[in-house]
């Protein structure tokens, strides 16, 4: 029985999961996809946004901003209730019924990399409104672009840019988020082993000590708006701890609500019925156990076997960090409108992440007084481990933030796949 990963390395089933390679037809199928959307029929934890959903989904990132968690705080503000925050738009969704997809594109996504590891490597946001308690979400997807890259880490990688599009129940655009995935190879990963030499992090109560004044240091802008005028080019944002990293987080993040679609890891029969449904997503753990490949999050010995030093956070989690550092500097009445990162390391367990920033331009742009900003997160090996960017709008001689427009082919095309949603959903209660 493998106890350890160098034996994990020498069992039959980690040859069968690591016998998966990217080939070239899946290349050239994953190209042929681009510009195809669809209607996600992907059900996550959450399908529609309520006042403890919310208040959850923000303590699973370590944010206590009243304006997510307090509905009493909450109704004093602009918005008259809480709001969720914006990146939580990405983690709700309730199945969208659409026409059936042409066999030719059900035959380019077969199989498609199977067996491949996959991991969010950055993403962009664009937010349009609000998501209030109440609202359900839907989404429809596609392919903006597939690439192929030399890796360090993995050798040949093929990185795609999948672009979401979020909707609510009444069909309005609520944001539109791209997703920059990279696909590996789990045995070239192994063999190179370019991150196997980090040791874990350990903290002396003086370590601990300096973490923890920086917690204490952190504050909300809340309800003191945050003027347009008094922002300067060169600002600095201040300082947010987030880490050491434990397994604890990650739980906490994924009881918040990050499901875990499509793949769908759970308990007992319904983990019988998906190791029957993907069988490659479930590898026999040190005790011969099956036990699903996501598991590199939590579970070092796995997360060793493939090239990695130990187990490390969803990509996400940091991308949900930043929005917590950004709307924590802006207050209630502002309104972030863009954001871009760039997941430059990966974040081990025991590492230590300090977000800073920067604004780094002020411009009056369709009636918005917006702010540029440029952040990094950086972790106690003095390495930067995320770069990102945003805009936030900021109120400005008493006139309220406004978000912006929907681009008018956008507006149609969510407002189309919405009516379409709801035709088929009275179809099929005539037909029962």
């Amino acid at each position: 029985m493998a106890t350890k990963s160098t034996d994990i390395l020498q069992s039959d089933e980690w040859q069968k999961a690591t016998e998966y390679a990217i080939t070239d037809e899946d290349i050239e199928r994953s190209k042929q996809l681009v510009g195809y959307y669809e209607p996600s029929k992907m059900r996550e934890y959450i399908q529609t946004a309520t006042t403890d959903n919310i208040r959850n989904y923000a303590h699973g990132c370590g944010d206590d901003n009243p304006l997510y968690c307090d509905p009493e705080y909450a109704k004093g503000t602009r918005w008259g209730s809480v709001i969720a925050p914006g990146m939580m738009a990405g983690v709700i969704n309730s199945p969208m019924l659409g026409d059936r997809t042409p066999d030719e594109i059900r035959a380019l996504k077969k199989s498609l990399f199977r067996g491949v590891h996959v991991f969010v490597s950055g993403s962009t946001w664009d937010w349009y409104r609000p998501v209030f308690p109440g609202d359900t979400l839907y989404s429809f997807n596609g392919e903006e672009s597939c690439e192929v890259k030399q890796s360090e880490f993995a050798g040949r990688s093929v990185i795609t840019v999948r672009r979401d599009v979020k909707v609510n129940q009444r069909g309005e655009v609520v944001a539109v988020y791209r997703i920059l995935r990279v696909m590996t190879e789990r045995k070239t990963a192994a063999k190179k082993g370019k991150y196997s030499a980090i040791e874990p992090a350990t903290y002396t109560d003086e370590d601990m000590a300096k973490i923890e004044q920086v917690y204490a240091a952190e504050q909300v802008q809340g309800a003191t708006k945050r003027d347009f005028d008094s922002v300067n080019v060169g600002d600095s944002l201040g300082t947010m701890a987030k880490g050491p990293l434990t397994v604890t987080d990650v739980i906490c993040y994924h009881a918040g609500g990050y499901g875990f679609v499509p793949y769908a890891p759970t308990v007992g029969r319904l983990a019988h019925k998906n190791r029957k449904r993907i069988a490659p997503f479930y590898i026999k753990n040190e005790y011969g156990i099956p036990d699903v490949a996501q598991r590199l999050h939590w579970d070092p010995v796995w997360a060793q076997a493939i090239g990695n030093p130990m187990a490390y956070d969803y990509g996400v989690m940091r991308e949900n960090y930043f929005f917590h550092y950004l709307s924590d500097w802006a207050g209630d009445d502002a309104v972030v409108l863009h954001v871009n990162d760039e997941i430059r390391k990966f974040n081990y367990m025991g590492d230590t992440q300090m977000i800073t920033a920067e604004v780094t331009g002020k411009r009056q742009e369709n009636g918005q007084n917006l702010v540029d900003i440029v952040a990094r997160f950086t972790n106690q090996r003095g390495e930067e481990t995320v770069k990102a960017t945003a805009t936030i709008a900021l109120p400005s001689g008493g006139k309220p933030v406004l978000y912006p427009d929907v681009p008018r082919d956008l507006a149609e095309k969510a407002a189309e796949m919405m009516a379409r949603h709801w035709e088929l959903s009275a179809q099929k209660k005539n037909d029962k």
